[in-house]
């Protein structure tokens, strides 16, 4: 498994709390110290504001359960498909995987008991942005059977790939490419290249990516993680909120380490979508699976009734109203 250095820890207060209090236990004879710390949660992400879990942490005033019945802990990945080794190693609790790496998690990777628990992003929402194909504005291709024995070239969302695939098109090495948010929006990629189709002209609604947890993790571990996807709901529900724009927008400019004015697409119209209550869209998923297994890269159907557990982030909801 491969995943960048960016690994950040939050939460040393209820950490030192929850040992103060099992000191306590300790000198009084008591059994109390599994009991008293708050359950670590180890949260994987790729690309911001597509991915949840390092904004959720920046609004730690937001978790009014967080250092009491959980930590937690977001480590960055250079795409979905290493979340499946750590998912499977043990290494993660949940994993955002992209539709097409949760259909091969579950036929490949043999991990049965792997569960769709939260929404992430869906792309292609009525209203709300969609990954483009892009083609050279002096190039030949005008429309899409112009592609017809030409160099098309793809990425990993969010990751260094990305980069390359633009400066391929740039040099002229490739004929159409997919790009996506932030990347799509930059500017001098909008210079040189405009929009051929999108992926919703492909798909339609596409559970891009979503929350995963494996069955015994949440078994064992229910009430924390209701707790942590209220405080997770909340949060997304702050920064979609347009009062709120400015400062999120500030928040991604810094994650991103880039100017403020070259994401302030976040969280608008022009941003994919991310459901109010953390409820993923299911219909969409399994089609997207459909899909998958039609062009050949999945190797039998699956129900995505029987791989969800959505009970967890419905209570969490349901308390927020």
């Amino acid at each position: 498994m491969k995943s960048a250095i960016d690994r950040r820890q939050f939460g040393i207060r209820g950490l030192a709390a929850g040992g103060a209090i099992a000191a306590g236990a300790l000198r009084a004879g008591s059994g109390a110290l599994a009991q008293s710390a708050p359950l670590k949660i180890r949260v994987g992400w790729v690309v911001v504001p597509a991915s949840t879990a390092p904004l959720v942490l920046e609004k730690k005033e937001l978790l009014r359960h967080f250092g009491k019945s959980y930590v937690a802990e977001a480590t960055r990945f250079e795409g979905t498909p290493p979340v499946i080794t750590a998912l499977a190693a043990g290494e993660l609790d949940i994993g955002p995987l992209a539709f097409s790496s949760f259909g091969l998690a579950i036929q490949n990777a043999r991990l049965d008991d792997l569960r769709v628990i939260c929404d992430e992003i869906q792309d292609g929402v009525p209203g709300h942005g969609s990954n483009e194909f892009m083609v050279r504005n002096d190039g030949p291709i005008k429309t899409v059977t112009d592609l017809k024995g030409k160099v098309l070239a793809t990425n990993a969302m969010g990751s260094a790939v990305d980069i390359a695939m633009r400066a391929m098109l740039a040099e002229k090495k490739a004929d159409l490419i997919s790009a996506v948010p932030p990347f799509s929006l930059d500017p001098d990629l909008r210079a040189i290249a405009h929009t051929l189709f999108t992926q919703h002209d492909a798909f339609g609604v596409t559970q891009l990516t979503m929350w995963t947890a494996r069955e015994n993790f949440i078994q064992k571990n229910r009430a924390a993680l209701v707790d942590f996807l209220e405080d997770t709901v909340r949060a997304v529900r702050w920064y979609v909120d347009p009062k709120n724009h400015d400062e999120a927008v500030a928040i991604v400019a810094r994650l991103n380490k880039a100017p403020p004015a070259r994401m302030d697409w976040a969280f608008t119209s022009r941003d994919q979508y991310r459901d109010p209550n953390g409820t993923p869209n299911l219909s969409a998923l399994q089609n997207n699976l459909k899909q998958q297994k039609e062009v050949g890269f999945l190797r039998d159907d699956l129900d995505v009734q029987k791989y969800s557990d959505l009970s967890m982030v419905g209570e969490a909801a349901k308390r927020l109203g």
